[in-house]
């Protein structure tokens, strides 16, 4: 029998993690405004000090967080080849269960919304970069899909925000508002994947009838 390797992570990566963690935490419940590195520190347990040594500036601090909290390019490496295949179900699908997967840390909705709101530099930082690569993306896939005559002739980037925007909203609900879900996840994701994908598709031709003679 193989013996079994345990890779271990380094201490100062491990205290990274943690500082990232509780970072996100504080700015998720108290907003970028009510957050102090000095509560940074203490949530984690490390001195102030410490903390500057990881994120030596805010920035850093913000591209860290969205680097553990928004990984968005594993989503597109996901989807990248089903779309290749000109799988569209898998497509969307995939994007849609991954938007609304159960149990999602419900963290960096949270700081996303105070972002937005307290006019915060990481909300330029993620939907100028990371989300807007994202709905280039999918808007390209759909451009695609329409040249190929699979799609309806509409505008690709609001088909993108439309799709986005109806699971994004999906997450509001039930992460900010506390909605109960009434139906399993699995049943969610296909309805809104078929509510779209019927949207977007050239509707079914009917078939041709053979006149009938009268008389």
């Amino acid at each position: 029998m193989k013996p079994t390797t345990v890779i271990s992570r380094s201490p100062g990566r491990d205290r990274q993690a943690s500082l990232i963690s509780s970072a996100a935490s504080l700015f998720a419940a108290k907003g970028f405004k009510g957050t102090t590195t000095k509560a940074i520190a203490r949530a984690a347990g490390v001195s102030e000090a410490l903390v500057f040594k990881y994120f030596p500036t805010k920035r850093a601090l913000y591209t860290a967080i969205l680097a553990e909290k928004a990984p968005l390019i594993e989503l597109l490496s996901a989807v990248d080849e089903p779309a290749r295949r000109r799988d569209d179900h898998r497509v969307f699908t995939l994007i849609a269960g991954y938007r609304i997967r159960p149990g999602a840390d419900p963290t960096m909705l949270r700081l996303l919304l105070f972002s937005a709101l307290e006019g915060h530099e990481l909300a330029d930082m993620f939907f100028g970069k990371q989300h807007r690569c994202f709905y280039d993306y999918l808007a390209g896939y759909i451009r695609t899909r329409i040249s190929e005559g699979a799609f309806r002739d509409i505008d690709p980037l609001l088909a993108a925000r439309a799709f986005i925007g109806m699971v994004v909203h999906h997450r509001l609900l039930h992460d900010i508002f506390d909605v109960p879900l009434h139906c399993p996840h699995k049943d969610i994701v296909a309805t809104y994947v078929e509510l779209f994908l019927n949207g977007l598709q050239h509707p079914a031709k009917p078939k041709k009838r053979g006149l009938t003679r009268v008389g």
